[in-house]
């Protein structure tokens, strides 16, 4: 692999979330990659990523791009075709956003690692249109209908796609009609390990931003109708809506440090996690630091929540549903054991995603050479 040239694509580099992290290992697996992306903040992220050649399209010149890049999408695409790979052997691009519509040489291997297949367009389509202002509500139909046709189209210049969990490979399927493997996106482990033989405290932890789909509403409505105390720790746009329901017993704690989020992971009974996500890397740094998670039985919690062993799923989206799964929960608490949780979360650490990503692009590579 030393003597191949490899393009890394990612849809923008604005903030260390998941999409970035997934980026970050791939900067590890290949540090001689160049890194191609429409919008680009470099104080925001890290080192690693940073170290690396970064190269963005025409996107990143047009006025207050940094901020209003989503507003752009319609130019997305034309700014991916006209990027020039011709002198890469391998392309990663990493999807959520626009960013698998490039066009490579004949000869290079297109890997697409996807985090979603472009949320907006598809399965949250309405979601987003209901919350969007006015202008934006009457362009959408016209737009997005443009968007799918070439993001169908663009799914044919990929030669393989990997699927960041077994939810997100039924999309690639439905969608696009492609076959994915599934390599689960790195946590770091040993950042989250808890060494602190302390006892849990009385509370309950909901994580995360507080954006409509990730259905923080349900947990604050849940435990202000049990009375069960509950922390909540993130920042968006249903935060104040959120604090305006919530009961006496519901902390919300906003924008915390790094380190105080880790010390609430490992402190809490059990962390709370509500929506169904595509997979959802806080349940995993939950288990990690030997907390169990109590989830919504949809989406990417099926990959990491071993119902009964490492947490509890509850099947439906419902108040009801997640107060009876505290209770079950509760009733079989000494059940999970620490260690076991951390064990389990071990299958997803970074080395592990390194490892597969790695061998599955070499495997590739052979074919398409």
């Amino acid at each position: 692999m030393e003597n191949l040239r490899v393009a890394i694509v990612h849809y923008w580099l604005l903030h260390m979330r998941g999409g970035e992290k997934v980026v970050e290992a791939m900067c590890e697996l290949f540090p001689q990659a160049d890194i191609y992306t429409h919008v680009y903040v470099p104080d925001q992220l890290s080192d690693t990523i940073r170290r690396h050649r970064i190269r963005t399209t025409f996107i990143q010149k047009l006025p207050w791009a940094r901020k209003l890049y989503q507003k752009y999408l319609p130019l997305m695409p034309l700014a991916l075709e006209e990027l020039d790979l011709t002198e890469y052997d391998v392309v990663i691009s990493s999807e959520s956003g626009p960013a698998k519509g490039v066009i490579t040489r004949p000869d290079a291997l297109h890997v697409c690692y996807c985090h979603s297949p472009m949320r907006y367009l598809w399965d949250q389509y309405n979601i987003y249109k209901r919350g969007a202002g006015l202008i934006t509500r009457i362009m959408m139909p016209w737009l997005c209908h443009k968007l799918r046709i070439w993001d169908v189209t663009t799914a044919s210049r990929v030669d393989y796609f990997v699927a960041n969990s077994n939810s997100i490979g039924r999309r690639i399927k439905k969608f696009y009609n492609r076959d994915a493997v599934v390599i689960h996106p790195p946590c770091d482990i040993e950042a989250f390990r808890n060494d602190d033989d302390s006892p849990r405290e009385n509370y309950y932890l909901l994580a995360g931003q507080l954006v409509n789909y990730k259905r923080p509403d349900l947990a604050i409505e849940a435990f202000s109708r049990s009375g069960r105390r509950l922390v909540v720790i993130g920042e968006g746009e249903e935060y104040k809506r959120l604090a305006a329901m919530a009961g006496q017993n519901v902390e919300m704690l906003g924008r915390v440090s790094y380190a105080e989020l880790k010390s609430h992971l490992g402190r809490c009974r059990a962390l709370v996690f509500p929506g169904e996500e595509d997979f959802g890397i806080v349940p995993v740094e939950a288990m990690a630091s030997g907390t169990p998670v109590i989830a919504l039985g949809r989406g990417g919690a099926l990959d990491t929540v071993k119902d009964g062993e490492t947490g509890i799923l509850f099947p439906e989206a419902t108040v009801d549903s997640l107060n009876r799964a505290v209770e079950r929960f509760e009733s079989e608490e000494l059940r999970f054991d620490a260690s076991h949780l951390t064990n389990w979360a071990g299958s997803f650490g970074r080395e592990e995603f390194k490892t597969r990503l790695l061998s599955f692009i070499q495997e590739k590579l052979i074919t398409v050479r």
